[in-house]
């Protein structure tokens, strides 16, 4: 059977050394890891200039950058459950697709830790006027670091 981290890395997540900066990406408190908000490579307004499936695109990006920071904190993606993600999509008035959204940032946590295992999480998906630099999509993530009984 693979591990998260194997599974990850065979779906091409890169995972890199980050410097520490002006925020910490990852903090760890207790057995729970809470994630700053990731935001997009992909700028743009959902309902207006993206579609759907771009912000899928988005929000798996975001899923990514999550994992790499969680693989900085943790050393490995291997003994964590996802507890909660929220996700924001940057959209119009009019937008009602902020769940099919984020299912992308969901639908590769459950690739990588089981839809129906370490990776069947809870889940908010709202929109915003704004995110910051017109990102399309910010999420943020809560993991919890399972203890051997």
């Amino acid at each position: 059977m693979k591990t998260p981290q194997q599974i990850a890395e065979e779906l091409g997540i890169q995972f890199e050394r980050q410097t520490p900066g002006y925020l910490n990406l990852c903090a760890w408190s207790g057995n729970l890891l809470f994630t700053s908000g990731h935001v997009s490579s992909l700028k743009g307004k959902l309902g207006a200039d993206l579609k759907t499936e771009d912000g899928y695109a988005a929000a798996r990006d975001c899923a990514a950058k999550i994992l790499n920071s969680v693989w900085n904190t943790h050393g490995s993606l291997n003994g964590l459950r996802v507890v909660k993600l929220l996700g924001c999509v940057n959209s119009t008035p009019d937008f009602i697709e902020h769940h099919l959204v984020i299912n992308g940032a969901s639908d590769l946590l459950h690739e990588i830790f089981g839809k129906t295992g370490d990776g069947f999480h809870a889940r908010s998906a709202v929109g915003f006027v704004s995110l910051p630099t017109g990102v399309a999509v910010e999420v943020e993530a809560i993991f919890e670091v399972k203890t051997e009984a």
